[in-house]
């Protein structure tokens, strides 16, 4: 590791002003951020944990029934709140291992959007709306590809809302070795419709699988999306999966959530 100034402010207002320094970077839970600086892929001078930022942190239920999580709650956190809609435990309790969940955040997951993270697909899915420190952004204009958001250059994640879903799954066909989706689906189903929104699959990154969610509409049962095509032309091929394979595994999980929820 090489040297780097290391700032830790206690206030969202302190966190702003230390971003303001030359080629400072915002830590949150590290997870992604500290790695690529050890294989030297990132280099900033200056580091802004937001890790002492207390306003930052919990989870609440607001008056119109939808749910807040500060945007450094680590996934531990989530997991471990029973207040929160089941789909949205079931994935924190599966992210990584329990080292990773007790220090990652929701917020540095989504500000970071690897193609293959599980909360982006929760907050697409869910149709969340992502607070930062000068607007909000609803999750259908936040994610815009590969490790790509809306955010601009210094600007925070503060917190994140879910309007709370009838019923919701997320299911994950898992990497062994870093937990991280080969495929994952989460399914969101309100009394105006449902949302299915896929991680790990498209080279663009998460993405709503909208012929699904015409079909489920009609039809909320496993038989709807039997007859529904996907184009593999555009999905990743690794190691761990084709091209071909992940899109037989959109179904099949988008299958395994449908049933769940049900």
């Amino acid at each position: 590791m090489y040297n780097f100034e290391f700032k830790q402010p206690k206030t969202i207002s302190e966190a702003l002003i230390a971003l303001k320094s030359d080629d400072a970077q915002v830590l949150a839970g590290g997870q992604t951020l500290i790695p690529t600086m050890k294989q030297r892929l990132a280099s900033p001078s200056t580091l802004v944990s937001l890790s002492g930022i207390s306003e930052m942190k919990g989870i609440c239920k607001n008056d119109d029934g939808s749910i807040s999580i500060g945007g450094c709650t680590t996934h531990s956190c989530v997991a471990n709140n029973r207040n929160i809609f089941s789909g949205l435990v079931t994935l924190a309790e599966n992210i990584g291992d329990a080292a990773v969940r007790n220090r990652g955040t929701i917020g540095g997951s989504l500000a970071n959007n690897d193609p293959a993270a599980c909360y982006p697909a929760a907050a697409l899915s869910a149709g969340a709306t992502i607070i930062t420190d000068t607007r909000k952004i609803s999750s259908d204009d936040f994610f815009q590809g590969m490790f790509d958001t809306a955010l601009e250059e210094g600007e925070i994640i503060l917190s994140v809302q879910f309007p709370v879903p009838t019923v919701s799954s997320y299911q994950k066909f898992v990497q062994p070795a870093s937990r991280f989706a080969v495929v994952g689906v989460f399914l969101s189903k309100f009394n105006n419709g449902t949302r299915v929104a896929v991680t790990g699959a498209s080279e663009e990154g998460v993405y709503r699988w909208r012929q699904a969610e015409i079909a489920l509409n009609d039809n909320f049962s496993e038989e709807a999306i039997n007859d529904l095509s996907i184009d593999s032309e555009s999905m990743i091929s690794d190691i761990h999966a084709s091209k071909e394979y992940r899109a037989h595994l959109v179904k099949v999980m988008t299958k395994r959530a449908i049933t769940s929820a049900s």
